[in-house]
């Protein structure tokens, strides 16, 4: 395998892979099998009864424990295959997936229970209680029919079948997820299990090899590895899973070797594919299944080699960089494409944290250390639990840096002013309609009152089998209809890289004006259609000013009318010239004040339509409903196509 992969390490036409380049023949081989030879010694996170686990507080477990109590000795979760074939039938993929996290959160919990001392009482027969729970968790996995996720597994593509074959096992994020658990599992008490419930191990491994291990190293179709040149956020997070997998279930020295080579050039691709700027074109919510999980990958390597293999960098700075720069406010940050507005509970800041802390990253060290939360979240993972409540960073208030522009995706974070959410913040975005997790959003802006986004992106429904498939942009979270961008001639935004926006004013930390061309994002000239987004912070104004020539008739028979839409979140009322959004109806929200709209009286007719929210993802964040205002425009010049050329202006401002 190490041979085949090593040909396809780095897709044609990107960057010399950084992995390589810095770490050459101690990422392979004879030098890379002396560096993992006490690899399960070096790691932080150690085996139970070592003193890292004395240390750790009661309080933060109290909510956990209580779970755990309520849930042990009662029924699992038990994914059947109704639930697996739902996906096949009717596209949910909830019925099963939600099934079967549920089993292994409830183990994870159990992992804690067993681990601490603090999280348990401390009689013989109540540790055994706690064990057998982690024993019949770990025995209900490995029986499990397939580890992958319905909506991943190939079986109904190549037969029509929706049973998962236990002979063909389907390695993707949810197979990845169940051998780093067990993995990790495993690490921590290993030899409680090997004395409780002897033949478990074994068994643990037998299955990890068969569903994860050698489908890894015996197959290179696996469109995550990336060898088209396609790398998106599956590589990171199955590379960095497979990892531990190897670490710490795989005994064979060479195997273990050639495992690790595989996910070291695995995250090699990655790497090499991320822009200098360090964006992530799938945003702030994908970042932590992506870019975080390489960093993960990475710090786990170093520990394993001892410092062997080091991951300084300068792509891996930018990458620690990104969360803090997406930041709106409180638990608010600049969504785009398949990402909510709200920050997940489940996120590991105390490994971003450590990251931050060893590059010297002082904002982004300052950041995490914000957000980080003492109470242990089963739905990250029980490496990433592991990891939480061995973490020691005192709490800190973010920077909420004063401006941010990243030229790869186009993308333009500004606020009124630095360290402060109060008053305005500006993001604007150009891209293409190629990205990741594509929305039509290009040339979309979102402003923010006080750290609370009341011109929104809408962000990510429940995920159904329509969300990935070729009827996506029926969806209308994803249609560029209900994001805030321009409708020429009532035109949807088109799909691939060639939609896409032409920078004409780059903004500047002084000048936050960032003015794209957006015509081709509609199968247009590029210059028939000019968005300019600025932030006044002197005036304490937002100002999108549109500007168009679109050459008469509209294409086909399509409608002549222009259509400038705004996603609003929150209570909004219209008036002449004016309309105001307030933030309430928005759970979360925090404040009281809204924003003030302005644009010339008569200028343009105000279509008001309400989307009442029904999904649980989308109203968790912005409560019953977001509200579209369409600014639609009469004639100017063009009699006979009432709205080919024009310009239009909106200023948002804060409500006293």
């Amino acid at each position: 395998m190490k041979e085949a992969m090593a040909l396809h390490a780095v897709p044609a036409g990107t960057l010399e892979p950084p992995l390589a380049s810095t770490w050459g023949s101690k990422a392979a081989g004879p030098e890379l099998a002396g560096l993992l030879a006490q690899a399960r010694q070096r790691v932080r996170v150690r085996p139970a009864g070592e003193a890292a686990w004395e240390g750790v507080p009661a309080a933060p477990l109290e909510a956990l424990g209580r779970q755990a109590a309520r849930e042990k000795g009662t029924a699992w979760p038990q994914p059947l295959v109704s639930h697996y074939a739902r996906y096949f039938r009717d596209g949910n993929r909830t019925a099963y997936e939600g099934l079967v996290a549920a089993r292994q959160q409830r183990l994870t919990r159990a992992v804690v229970m067993s681990l601490l001392p603090a999280a348990a009482a401390e009689g013989a027969v109540e540790k055994e209680g706690w064990l057998d729970e982690v024993i019949d968790g770990a025995y209900l996995l490995c029986e499990q029919s397939s580890w992958s996720w319905a909506a991943h597994d190939d079986v109904f593509s190549r037969s029509g079948e929706v049973v998962p074959r236990i002979s063909r096992p389907y390695l993707d994020l949810g197979a990845g997820e169940v051998a780093a658990q067990l993995a990790w599992l495993d690490h921590v008490l290993g030899d409680r299990l090997e004395e409780r419930a002897p033949g478990l191990r074994r068994r643990i491994r037998e299955e990890t090899a068969e569903r994860v291990i050698r489908p890894f190293l015996d197959r290179l179709d696996w469109h995550w590895l990336g060898l088209n040149g396609d790398v998106h956020n599956w590589n990171p997070w199955i590379h960095t899973n497979l990892l531990a997998a190897a670490i710490f279930l795989v005994d064979d020295p060479s195997e273990q070797v050639r495992t690790v080579e595989g996910c070291i050039e695995g995250l090699d691709r990655f790497l090499a594919s991320l822009p200098p700027d360090g964006a992530v074109d799938e945003g702030f919510a994908y970042w932590w299944n992506g870019a975080g999980r390489a960093l993960e990958g990475l710090a786990l390597l170093e520990e394993a080699t001892g410092g062997g293999l080091n991951a300084d960098l300068p792509v891996i700075r930018e990458l620690v960089a990104f969360p803090h720069r997406m930041h709106v406010g409180t638990n608010w940050y600049l969504n785009v494409a398949d990402g909510p507005a709200q920050a997940a509970r489940a996120l590991p800041w105390d490994m971003l944290h450590r990251w931050a802390v060893r590059l010297g990253d002082q904002d982004a060290a300052r950041h995490a250390a914000a957000m980080v939360s003492p109470y242990p979240e089963p739905a990250s993972g029980l490496g990433r639990v592991l990891h939480s409540l061995l973490a020691s960073a005192e709490r800190a208030t973010p920077p909420l840096v004063p401006f941010t522009y990243l030229p790869s995706v186009q993308i333009m974070v500004a606020r009124e002013s630095a360290g402060s959410a109060e008053g305005l913040l500006l993001a604007a975005k150009g891209g293409h309609n190629g990205e990741h997790h594509n929305h039509r959003d290009v040339g979309s802006v979102v402003v923010a009152v006080d750290g609370v986004p009341l011109l929104v992106d809408a962000g990510q429904p429940t995920y159904t089998a329509k969300t990935f498939g070729p009827d996506r942009y029926d969806i209308r979270a994803m249609q560029s209809a209900w994001h805030s961008v321009p409708a020429p001639f009532g035109l949807e935004q088109g799909t691939g890289k060639e939609f896409a926006a032409a920078v004409l004013r780059t903004p500047k930390p002084a000048d936050p004006t960032l003015q794209l061309a957006l015509g081709a994002a509609y199968g247009l000239r590029p210059d028939q259609w000019v968005r300019t987004s600025s932030l006044d912070r002197k005036a304490r104004k937002v100002v999108v000013e549109d500007r168009w020539d679109l050459g008469g008739a509209p294409p086909g028979s399509g409608p002549a009318d222009v259509d400038i839409t705004y996603l609003a979140a929150g209570t909004v009322s219209v008036g002449q010239g004016k309309a105001t959004v307030l933030p309430a109806g928005i759970p979360a929200a925090g404040t009281t004040r809204g924003a003030l709209l302005h644009w010339e009286p008569g200028a343009a007719v105000v279509l008001v339509d309400e989307w009442l929210l029904d999904d649980p993802l989308l109203a968790d964040i912005w409560g019953a409903k977001l509200t579209r205002l369409r600014f639609r425009l009469p004639s100017q010049g063009f009699p006979e196509h009432p709205s080919a050329a024009g310009a239009f202006t909106l200023t948002v401002e804060a409500t006293p």
